[in-house]
């Protein structure tokens, strides 16, 4: 013993040892069990008999394991109902339209997919190909275009069926898809927009590109000034683990307004996963008789299924073609000479054309109306965003890091 009754260096040694080996023998009894475990009850040994029932905390522990692995599994699955049962379900959801006095829409990645921009949780999600180990490769949004369901959306607030939109997206279709601004809540931001967070009130520009080459989490300058005051401009993107603190295109006061309002929310392809995290969004401090009904689109699991009225397992464009039929409503066209990006953007001044290196939108002269061939941004020089990809491997490895 040495002095002061603390164990010699040889005794320390002597006891890791001893722990080293017991936490071994605990490894491999763990291993022994599992491997039993997997085999058909006909098909175990007296012996090993003997060892389950020698080992019952292990025993309870794997089979909790095996349960969560398989409910983690049944929740990333993508369920369709039959086109019966949808087609069901969309008449209720019709009813819940029309009688709806504040209907609110939350909008997630899934009802761009079919705009080919990828989602995060699906079967080929940006989160599940990570997960995987699979390369994620970057998609070229000046080719995506809004879809059937920001037609829609569009259509039915031109309708005053739908109040108000709240959008965890950054591809900014909501807004090319001719919904007004005042109607959009793009809590994550817009790809394409950047302000000047100098100017009081901060002062918007809108592109005809991605803004975010050059920015990521923690670092949104773009390169380009405020045409008033000089001062660095600043990329609207909310990166995971940052908190959205701009007025737009974020308007998360219009947001918790609707919110507040709302008798009614339709989830169209989000997983809710995040936006479940934004309480006042769902109204918590009311008492449940007292919430909004909640109405999913979505062919996976989400964490409100419990909480709605009914769940709709079918892809948006699909949902939405049907519903627009049930009330008799013509879904508008996209016409990319009409998009309103091109009337809300800003030009580039005078020696900005090299502040970016990426694809533009431009318009189409097959669009154009008859008579009209002028298109003063077709020449804009090219630009894609980054956003997506990058941001979306940055937070991969660190949640793989946590």
């Amino acid at each position: 013993m040495a002095a002061g009754g603390g164990l010699s260096r040889s005794e320390r040694k002597a006891a890791e040892r001893v722990r080293r080996l017991r936490e071994e023998q605990q490894r491999e009894r763990l291993r022994q069990v599992s491997r039993i475990l997997r085999k058909a009850a006909a098909e175990r040994s007296a012996e090993e008999g003997r060892l389950l029932a020698e080992s019952e905390d292990l025993v309870t522990e794997l089979q909790g394991r095996s349960r969560r692995r398989e409910g983690l599994k049944r929740r990333q699955e993508e369920v369709c109902d039959d086109p019966e049962e949808l087609r069901r379900k969309v008449r209720e959801l019709a009813g819940a339209v029309r009688s709806a006095r504040h209907l609110v829409v939350y909008t997630g990645a899934g009802i761009s997919t079919a705009a080919s921009i990828p989602d995060y949780r699906g079967p080929n999600g940006v989160w599940t190909l990570l997960q995987k180990g699979r390369p994620v490769s970057a998609a070229d949004l000046s080719e995506a275009e809004p879809t059937l369901t920001h037609m829609s959306i569009t259509r039915l607030h031109e309708q005053k069926l739908v109040q108000h939109v709240v959008s965890q997206n950054c591809d900014g279709l909501h807004l090319r898809s001719g919904l007004p601004r005042t109607a959009i809540s793009e809590l994550h931001g817009n790809m394409y927009i950047e302000v000047c967070t100098s100017c009081i009130p901060n002062r918007e520009y809108v592109r005809v590109f991605d803004v975010t080459e050059r920015t990521a989490l923690h670092r949104h300058l773009t390169g380009r000034t405020c045409h008033k005051c000089g001062t660095q401009l600043r990329d609207t993107i909310v990166h995971f683990g940052e908190r959205g603190t701009l007025g737009q295109p974020l308007n998360w006061e219009a947001a918790t307004e609707a919110a507040s309002k709302a008798d009614t929310i339709l989830c169209l392809g989000s997983s809710l996963k995040v936006l479940k995290k934004y309480p006042r969004l769902w109204c918590m401090t009311k008492p449940p008789s007292r919430r909004p009904k909640l109405y999913i689109v979505n062919l996976q699991w989400t964490p409100k299924d419990d909480w709605a009225a009914l769940k709709l397992h079918g892809k948006c464009d699909d949902v939405m073609q049907l519903l627009m039929n049930e009330l008799g409503l013509e879904i508008p066209v996209y016409n990319r000479w009409q998009d309103p990006i091109f009337s809300l953007a800003t030009p580039l001044r005078a020696g900005e054309e090299g502040s970016h290196s990426r694809k533009s939108l431009c318009r189409s002269r097959e669009e154009a109306p008859p008579g009209d061939q002028s298109d003063p941004l077709a020449s804009a020089p090219p630009i894609l965003g980054g956003w997506f990809g990058r941001g979306c491997a940055k937070r991969a490895k660190r949640k793989k890091v946590a």
